[in-house]
């Protein structure tokens, strides 16, 4: 079977390609680390046998969610969710030229990278705003930018699964006190730029009952490419071994005032039936985007 496009299993094509520094594997499975990311990755058409390793992967009551794979789990999984989602590329010239300044009002908020120094007040931003699955090592996937006013983080917008010549817009949010003023437009301009700049093709999801958000996006440059579902469920599975075969990651770094680790679940099922794409399972993670930027 000849290899698939890349947007059509963009977990797995990042996790064996520009991202694969952040891969744990086992068998045909594959994953981000589970402070990173909740996404999975499987075989375009997975055997029980992928399955099997999977379940060995996450381990017991282990989250896992399939990006855009149509790919339902066998007897041994518990389906939590499942959205219906559109995949969109902006594969053409998108918006005017952007600036590291975005102007609002008179005002000017410089647009800065975000890093692990931040990530305390990146979790409050995601906790007031629920843009989708953001833990506190998602900031690794990096390009994340930040807009602040009087101190304080009250916009971002960054960057998620990166596929070979792909990376996708995600984790868009803005504090509820400053939405009206265009700033998530303008931090998903930017976000596109840095990304059109590195030489790769921005894309993102968004449910597929969310008009508001997809002509949103259009406007934005960005076209329909796939529908796409996201399916998060859980392991009921004992794990055949306890990950002997799991690649091994770097050291994972504790961060002074970041929130203790939740059950995956919880952050997803917060973010209900929110974005998938400019904010998540959103504000499921970008799995999917109910409501994009504004």
């Amino acid at each position: 079977m000849a290899d698939s496009h890349p947007l059509d299993n963009p977990a797995k094509w990042a996790l064996l390609g520009p991202q694969a520094h952040l891969a744990e594997r086992r068998g045909g499975a594959l994953r981000y680390p589970a402070d990173v990311s909740p996404f999975v990755a499987l075989p375009d058409e997975p055997h029980p046998g992928d399955w099997a390793d999977l379940a060995d992967l996450v381990g017991p009551a282990g989250v896992a969610a399939t990006a855009g794979v149509a790919a339902d789990p066998p007897p041994g999984w518990e389906i939590l969710m499942r959205i219906e989602g559109v995949q969109m590329v902006a594969d053409q010239a998108i918006g005017a030229a952007v600036t590291n300044r975005v102007t609002t009002n008179g005002s000017s908020d410089e647009l800065l990278e975000l890093g692990p120094a931040q990530v305390p007040e990146m979790l409050d931003l995601v906790a007031r705003t629920r843009p989708g699955p953001f833990r506190r090592r998602t900031v690794d996937l990096g390009g994340y930018l930040r807009i602040r006013r009087g101190g304080r983080l009250i916009g971002m917008a960054g960057q998620r699964l990166r596929p070979p010549g792909w990376t996708e817009v995600s984790g868009v949010c803005t504090d509820a006190d400053f939405r009206g003023q265009g700033l998530a437009t303008r931090l998903t301009l930017a976000v596109v730029a840095v990304i059109r700049a590195r030489g790769d093709t921005p894309f993102l999801h968004a449910s597929a009952d969310n008009m508001t958000a997809i002509r949103l996006y259009e406007s934005l440059g960005f076209r329909f490419r796939r529908h796409a579902t996201f399916v998060v469920a859980r392991c009921a599975v004992p794990a055949a071994s306890s990950a002997a075969a799991t690649r091994p990651l770097p050291a994972t770094t504790h961060l002074p005032g970041t929130a203790p680790t939740r059950d995956p679940a919880d952050s997803i099922r917060a973010a209900g039936s929110g974005g998938l794409a400019a904010g998540g399972l959103a504000a499921a993670p970008l799995i999917v985007s109910r409501g994009g930027p504004r």
